[in-house]
Formats: C-alpha cells, structure tokens, sequence
C-alpha cells in the first residue's frame, strides 16, 4: 500500500473515531434541570473560615449565577471562566500558588464553573488552595 493511502485511512479513522467521542459527550454529558433550585455555596477562605451563600435561582449553570451574585470574579479563557477572587478574597496563582478549587458535595469537580450544572438541593464549595 502507498504512503499517501495508509495517511488517508490513518486520517479517515482518526476523524471518525473524535466523530464518535463528540457523540458520546452528547449524549452522556449533563442536562440543566428547568425551573427553580435551591443551592448551598460554602466558601472556605485562606484562613481556613468559612462563609455560606445560599440561592434560589432559575439559572441552569453555577457559574452565571455566582457571576450575577458578585460572589466571585475571574476571566474567560480558553476553559472557562477562571475564578481569581471568591467573596472578596483574590488568589493569585502567579504569585504563591493559590487558585479556588470547586467541589461539588465532598468531591473535586470534574466540570468548569460555567458547565456546571445545577440541580435543587446541591452543594458547592469553594476552596482557596495553594498549589
């Protein structure tokens, strides 16, 4: 077999193999549930206090609704929203290490801020972390 063919079939198999894994991140990925929820958010600043935040919303994503808050601040980038200050307090990465880790109950979340989805009942933490 050429060379030219075998990198037309590599390249036809890579393209439909990422083809398949977008579909199964369509169809597996999390759905926003309608309507009105109750959500807890605990912060847990560098002093090791803590700080909950409770809401009532009709967003369908946590970090839209953190943004309408003013509970934290950050930048878009090529991930997502970037939390750099949470209730007032700034953690600079740059600096010493520290950013804002999301849990999401006990467990590190696995999802951005802004694709994460909210459902009645949840809650959230928010951490400083040093790195």
């Amino acid at each position: 077999m050429k060379r030219s063919t075998k990198l037309t079939l590599a390249l036809a198999a890579l393209l439909i193999a990422a083809a398949l894994l977008f579909g199964l991140y369509r169809v597996t990925r999390p759905t926003p549930t309608q309507g009105k929820k109750a959500i807890e958010v605990v912060v847990v600043h560098a002093d090791k206090s803590e700080k909950a935040f409770r809401y009532e919303t009709h967003e369908q994503y946590l970090g839209p609704l953190l943004l309408k808050e003013g509970l934290v601040k950050g930048e878009q980038g090529a991930y997502g929203l970037y939390i750099k200050e949470v209730d007032g307090e700034v953690a600079d990465y740059a600096t010493n290490g520290a950013y804002w880790a999301l849990y999401e109950g006990e467990l590190y979340a696995t999802q951005g801020i802004d694709t994460t989805t909210l459902e009645d009942g949840d809650q959230f933490s928010l951490v400083y972390t040093l790195g």
